[in-house]
């Protein structure tokens, strides 16, 4: 059923399923203006035009618009994307450096558009992702952040970016967690306090953030909340009392 915008090709024309050469998939539903087409230039229609015809998708790497070459990419044999990694649209470069083999990402650590970068850091082999840990984008650290491996997160936790150390602090080996319970950023802080052994939490009790004091209390050993349940904030005084309470619970049923 026809859906989105008028069917209009790439350079604004009406969409002319009479001069098309696949016009003879029309009467199979396998294209049709407003449904699925090639010739369109509304993205999902290019999609659902390869979906139900991947078959097509190499005869279209070299289209003139960029939305076609990249839906195609999606489709297309491997052995023919290559040649995308020098596409001028990012779009382009980016499902290709998707879709290659992970090897292929080390040629464009240094591209110009922040999604290619993004492609490549979820590509590149966990042992090379030290050649995107400085990038200037933070979004492309993140994910560099959530693959990288175990020996190079501490490095990554001193990154300017509070989102990229909260991924690491979601990852790093308990024993390092210590070391954030003075990051500025309070949902590092917090994030740290929801994963640190309860022995240590002691380090985030005074913590100036309700969040953070709020996920200590909720693991704390029953010295560390006997004190929180004194603490300024009655939210806080509730969950340490509740605290309390499991761990009472929790020794009468070991008993």
């Amino acid at each position: 059923m026809p859906e989105g915008p008028e069917p209009l090709d790439w350079q604004g024309a009406a969409v002319d399923c009479g001069s098309c050469r696949h016009r003879e998939r029309l009467a199979d539903g396998l294209c049709g203006p407003g449904w699925a087409c090639a010739n369109d230039r509304y993205a999902p229609r290019i999609e659902r035009f390869f979906l139900l015809g991947p078959e097509l998708a190499d005869a279209f790497l070299t289209h003139p618009y960029f939305e076609v070459r990249a839906q195609a990419a999606r489709r297309a044999n491997l052995f023919r994307l290559p040649p995308l990694l020098e596409d001028p649209d990012p779009a382009v470069r980016a499902v290709a450096i998707l879709r290659l083999p992970a090897a292929q990402a080390r040629r464009l650590v240094a591209d110009p558009d922040r999604a290619v970068r993004i492609a490549v850091a979820h590509r590149l082999p966990p042992p090379d992702l030290h050649l995107l840990r400085r990038d200037a984008d933070p979004a492309v650290r993140l994910v560099v952040a959530r693959r990288a491996e175990a020996g190079a997160l501490p490095v990554l936790a001193q990154d300017p970016d509070p989102e990229v150390r909260r991924a690491v602090a979601a990852r790093i080996d308990p024993a390092w967690l210590i070391h954030l319970s003075g990051d500025p950023e309070p949902l590092v802080r917090r994030t740290a306090a929801l994963r640190i052994a309860p022995e240590r939490l002691a380090a985030f009790a005074a913590d100036p953030d309700l969040r953070v004091r709020h996920a200590v209390a909720e693991r704390a050993p029953a010295p560390l909340a006997r004190s929180l349940a004194r603490d300024e904030d009655p939210l806080i005084r509730e969950t340490a009392r509740r605290r309390l309470a499991q761990l009472n619970e929790d020794s009468d049923a070991g008993a």
